[in-house]
């Protein structure tokens, strides 16, 4: 469990009225429990092993090989924290040495469906997003040259 993170469910509404509110808007206090939940499931790292153990089931050794940048530690937190939240299960086989492996649960299936449409989404329009970034990295580097004093 992330630090901060409250075990226990909350009441996420807000005391302020505010009318019209968009009432799929999250809470944005650190104790919302969507807010938790999106937090969970939003991180860089648990989006990958939910993209990894589609349709399969993998050891840990598997999954932090596929998995570049993620220490032995993250990946730990990482997975309990999926399972905690029943997106992941995990299966201990009683052997020597123990072989535990992780595959997605039918609640984790659901989460990827919609994990692939963001990935799809991203993939159609990283070229517009390269674009912006250039754009703007431009024109940031003028804005500073504009700035800087003379020589």
């Amino acid at each position: 469990m992330e630090v901060g993170t409250s075990k226990s469910p909350s009441n996420c509404q807000s005391t302020v009225d505010h009318g019209d509110a968009d009432p799929f808007q999250w809470d944005t206090r650190e104790d919302c429990q969507v807010r938790q939940i999106l937090d969970r499931i939003a991180d860089k790292w648990s989006l990958l092993v939910i993209a990894l153990l589609d349709n399969r089931r993998l050891r840990f050794t598997e999954l932090r090989r596929e998995i570049d940048g993620v220490s032995q530690r993250m990946l730990t937190v990482t997975l309990r924290s999926l399972e905690r939240d029943g997106l992941v299960k995990r299966t201990v086989h009683p052997v020597v040495p123990p072989r535990v492996e992780y595959e997605l649960t039918s609640l984790g299936r659901t989460l990827h469906t919609t994990i692939q449409s963001l990935v799809a989404w991203t993939e159609r329009h990283q070229e517009e997003i390269a674009a912006a970034r250039s754009a703007y990295d431009a024109r940031d580097a003028e804005a500073r040259a504009a700035q800087a004093p003379a020589s």
